[in-house]
């Protein structure tokens, strides 16, 4: 647990002024990206097989196996559900139906007589739109928590500024959830033995029960142009620029209340519900090889940059606040976010850099021979190396005033919080004349330094196809499991954190149509 403690150290500073998070960085580099139904069938293995639209997103060199032209169209659904374990109890979320698009668009081959002699013979471009991360679906978990309270963190942050409530309210270094506690009188002061001190009206219950719902929708799409040229079907190169557009929306909603019941004390409950938006747009390089020794080998490498994006984050929050039994007679406390900057509500703008991927990659052939009709399937595999510590916040071209200290605090919890990670992907194909039949599986390793986080990724798929006189048809269904963690809030060192165990899982049906021209 030290080093949970280690990292969000460096939490609690950048929470004071900053809305940026670890989670940020790793929303956009933690996902299970889409392609066509063919490429899903197969776990997404692309990087040595080539001759597959969804290659521009993979690895570019396989674009230059195309001969002839060709328009995709990979309409989805993904139907989605999750498990929350916090401090021992168990909770279900709603399931809930997001709809997707697999890689799409058009691959133009600019042709060129094979030589034989060494010389580029053939080079092709690609146009497409791919959904590489989805950001839809449901969290729920609850429990009854006799150590620690949301109220805690912002009973210390307050009681570290020396402000008065007056002035914490009005200061620009005090963050938007303290004050918040403060207006309602979550956070306050009392006298005690003559002297003033700071409390949590939660804190002071002993005993609360906690809940957090949270609905999230969005992604990333990535508009992107490919290149990819051949050497005598020996040697491939290719070049991929990639225009990711994040839209990400989390309406979310925490809740304590009193788990001794109503009339004892001077907390009943306090309820934070918030709405988070995250958009932006970002660019990206892709740049891979591919190598032909033998008739019935491929290898393939590829290595992607970062995505450098420029993101705009905005916040509606409230809090209410009953307490109780306290003297007066209002008892519940309500404020928002607009009641605490001027009628507006937050909004930041800065950029951020995802991890680096490295991915290698074979196939396997079977019945390699120069005409592509009479190949009798393959088998292939690719191995990926993903950088998750390596992503870094900064600030954006239009917020200069921004303090270069507070991106540093949260780029050394990133650096502390994650690690780089492989991913393994396998798949293959059956041809029986112009039917194929598809089996794959993925599995996407733990970003988390700490090993008490458990957390993974995993992808079961299976699909048929049918390709005659160029016109063909895929259909796929993936199953996803994932186990991951969620910390509703942060305490101080060297008080351990608490966190929920989440189990979701998806069920994607994927079409994709396509013809050759």
């Amino acid at each position: 647990m030290k080093r949970i403690l280690y990292t969000f150290s460096f939490l609690t500073i950048a929470l004071v002024s900053k809305a940026q998070l670890p989670e940020d960085a790793l929303r956009v580099g933690w996902s299970l990206p889409s392609g066509t139904a063919r490429t899903m069938a197969i776990g997404g293995a692309m990087a040595g097989l080539g001759g597959e639209i969804t290659a521009t997103h993979i690895n570019p060199a396989g674009i230059g196996l195309y001969k002839t032209n060709e328009f995709v169209l990979s309409p989805g659904i993904n139907l989605l559900g999750s498990k929350g374990s916090f401090r021992g109890t168990d909770a279900t979320a709603s399931n809930s139906t997001a709809f997707g698009l697999g890689t799409s668009g058009f691959v133009f081959a600019l042709g060129g007589a094979k030589t034989g002699n060494g010389k580029w013979t053939s080079k092709a471009i690609s146009l497409t739109v791919n959904r590489t991360a989805n950001f839809g679906g449901t969290t729920y978990y609850k429990g009854l928590n006799t150590y620690s309270s949301f109220s805690e963190p912002l009973a210390n942050e307050f009681a570290n500024s020396n402000l008065t409530i007056d002035q914490a309210l009005n200061s620009s270094n005090v963050s938007m959830l303290t004050k918040m506690a403060l207006y309602t009188y979550l956070v306050d002061t009392m006298t005690v033995l003559g002297q003033k001190q700071v409390i949590s009206r939660a804190e002071m219950a002993g005993a609360v029960n906690q809940e957090y719902k949270a609905t999230t929708k969005g992604g990333v799409t990535e508009f992107a142009l490919g290149y990819g040229t051949n050497m005598d079907d020996k040697f491939y190169l290719g070049l991929g620029i990639g225009i990711p557009v994040m839209n990400y929306e989390r309406t979310a909603t925490y809740t304590e209340s009193d788990a001794n019941g109503r009339g004892n004390n001077e907390f009943a409950y306090s309820t934070y519900s918030e709405t988070f938006t995250s958009k932006g747009v970002g660019v990206n390089l892709k740049l891979g090889m591919m190598f032909k020794p033998i008739e019935r080998l491929r290898f393939g490498l590829a290595v992607h940059t970062p995505t450098l994006y420029t993101l705009d984050e905005k916040i509606t929050a409230s809090m209410t606040t009953d307490i109780d039994t306290a003297t007066g007679s209002v008892k519940v406390f309500t404020v928002n976010s607009k009641d605490l900057y001027n009628g507006e509500n937050p909004q930041t703008k800065y950029d951020l850099s995802s991890p680096w991927r490295f991915i290698l990659g074979g196939t396997y052939i079977l019945n390699e021979v120069e005409d592509v009709t009479k190949h009798q399937g393959f088998i292939t595999a690719d191995v990926e190396y993903v950088t998750y510590g390596s992503s870094r916040f900064s600030a954006s071209g239009n917020e200069s005033g921004s303090t270069g200290g507070n991106f540093k605090a949260v780029n050394d919890a990133v650096k502390a919080a994650y690690k780089g990670a492989l991913n393994v992907k396998v798949g293959g194909e059956l041809k029986f004349k112009v039917i194929m039949a598809r089996l794959g599986f993925a599995y996407f390793g733990s970003p988390y330094d700490d090993k008490e986080l458990k957390a993974n990724r995993m992808n079961i798929s299976g699909g048929l196809g049918y390709r005659n006189k160029g016109f063909f048809i895929d259909l796929t269904y993936v199953h996803s499991l994932t186990k991951d963690v969620n910390f509703p809030y942060r305490v101080d060192p060297p008080r351990l954190n608490t966190f929920a165990s989440l189990r979701d899982r998806a069920s994607n049906v994927m079409v994709t149509l396509g013809v050759k021209f």
